[in-house]
């Protein structure tokens, strides 16, 4: 059993070592709590699991501290896929709910397993999820004053359970002033995507990570016999072409972790139940 998990880039607003500190034992108290649930359950119920934890911390942009869009309403997105049944499902610019994941988790027995906008707040409403803010004081100031930060914000869980069976999840809160419409990558197969050989979450820049198909193509070239490393390594030379941002965590069937980002720095955690790798 092993799991990784990304809280986005450290680039994004408050860059200081209190902010640093605080993101690093965050995400090792997630990566830890994460890991006790995967004893129990699958990987597609502990990315869940995960996710929801990374969207309740206002230190992440996604769920709760989520971005505000240029007309200053707040859209988040997730996906989440089950590698052994190739079944993915994702909400796209849903509006005030507190876990976008759940709303994916919820979409999974469905057969139109991805929905956008007001029929996925219907849909939402419609299976007891209840109406909630997700604006925290610090993201309406960035937007009064208009602070860019880049959008460079996700975040995302990869886990490998004790049948061997892998599961992804991305939640994002978006880049933060973008023109209403936009979608982000997190609810598409270049930013989450798994089979029975590898899975893989993205976060960066939603444009450049669809440009470069990057998660379905880590994971394409492990099915096709590459190994991790390697499939992580020419996807992201591939990103460097086109001067691309983006940050990436996943593990394969035998349960090796790769992490990797065009820029610094993706915050991230690994746990395998013994020892801890953090970003630094």
């Amino acid at each position: 059993m092993k799991i990784i998990i990304h809280g986005g880039f450290f680039s994004e607003s408050d860059q200081s070592h209190e902010v640093k500190v605080a993101k690093q034992n965050s995400l090792k108290e997630i990566a830890s709590k994460s890991f006790d649930f995967l004893k129990n359950h699958s990987a597609e119920e502990t990315v869940v699991f995960a996710v929801k934890l990374l969207e309740d911390d206002e230190l992440y942009n996604a769920g709760t501290g989520s971005q505000i869009q240029s007309d200053g309403k707040i859209r988040m997105s997730a996906s989440l896929m089950n590698g052994e049944t190739q079944k993915f499902s994702g909400v796209i610019n849903i509006e005030n709910v507190k876990n976008p994941i759940d709303v994916a988790k919820i979409l999974m027995k469905e057969d139109d397993r991805v929905l956008g906008g007001n029929g996925a707040k219907i849909y939402a409403e419609a299976n007891g999820i209840k109406d909630f803010s997700t604006e925290i004081p610090q993201r309406r100031k960035e937007y009064e004053e208009k602070i860019k930060n880049g959008g460079k914000g996700t975040v995302g869980c990869v886990a490998w359970d004790k049948n061997g069976k892998l599961a992804a999840a991305t939640s994002t809160g978006g880049k933060g002033f973008e023109i209403v419409g936009r979608i982000s990558d997190s609810a598409t197969v270049a930013g989450n995507y798994a089979n029975e050989h590898c899975a893989v979450s993205c976060t960066g820049v939603g444009e450049d990570i669809v440009s470069n198909a990057t998660a379905a193509k880590i994971v394409t070239r492990v099915t096709d016999g590459i190994s991790l490393e390697d499939a992580v390594q020419k996807t992201f030379v591939e990103l460097k072409k086109i001067d691309g941002f983006a940050g990436a965590i996943a593990i394969d069937k035998e349960g090796n972790i790769a992490h990797q980002d065009s820029h610094p720095t993706m915050v991230f955690a690994s746990f395998d139940g013994t020892d801890f790798e953090v970003f630094n």
